[in-house]
């Protein structure tokens, strides 16, 4: 018999999108609706290895120079760096939208080199990835930060879709495990 081909399964992460959607508080009127929380990098990597068999991890994000130290820490886990220039909006706020490169790395750059793809994101600008990957056979998951910033244009995704949110104590920074 012949041995099964492993597959080689890349992940396509939107790092403002993970990071903000993990992280932000969300209100509807004066309710909070969402807690936001702290996401560990570190065990995030791990987490998409042991969960999806990720072997690349391609992590999309804005460059500032002052960040470099953070860069190196975020490579020494794993992830390949994709680097988008930012520019400063009238408030001063570095911006750097990084859609165009994670539809470019995955539909084009890396297509050849995978056969299945993890897309870390709820933004609803990756609709047509998430069809082109789908219609091709390459999509696994997308994975959402969490369910209250989900864009509605991922409805027809839906046995694709999961939320970090049910994983939270596998990813979250300074997270104790519960004793049994």
């Amino acid at each position: 018999m012949a041995k099964k081909k492993r597959l080689r399964v890349y992940a396509f992460i939107d790092s403002q999108n993970l990071n903000l959607g993990t992280s932000k508080d969300i209100y509807k009127g004066r309710k909070r609706t969402y807690k936001g929380w702290e996401l560990d990098f570190k065990k995030f990597r791990r987490y998409l290895s042991d969960k999806f068999r990720v072997q690349k991890a391609f992590l999309f994000i804005g460059y500032i120079k002052q960040n470099e130290k953070m860069y190196r820490q975020l490579k020494s886990y794993g992830y390949d760096l994709v680097f988008k220039p930012t520019v400063r909006d009238s408030f001063g706020k570095a911006k750097g939208n990084i859609d165009a490169e994670l539809v470019l790395h995955a539909a084009k750059i890396q297509y050849d080199k995978y056969d299945k793809a993890v897309i870390v994101s709820g933004d609803g600008d990756f609709y047509c990835l998430h069809e082109y990957l789908l219609k091709n056979r390459k999509l696994l998951k997308i994975v959402i930060p969490n369910r209250k910033s989900e864009s509605s244009l991922l409805n027809p995704f839906q046995e694709y879709k999961m939320f970090l949110i049910r994983d939270k104590d596998k990813v979250e920074k300074n997270h104790k495990k519960r004793e049994a």
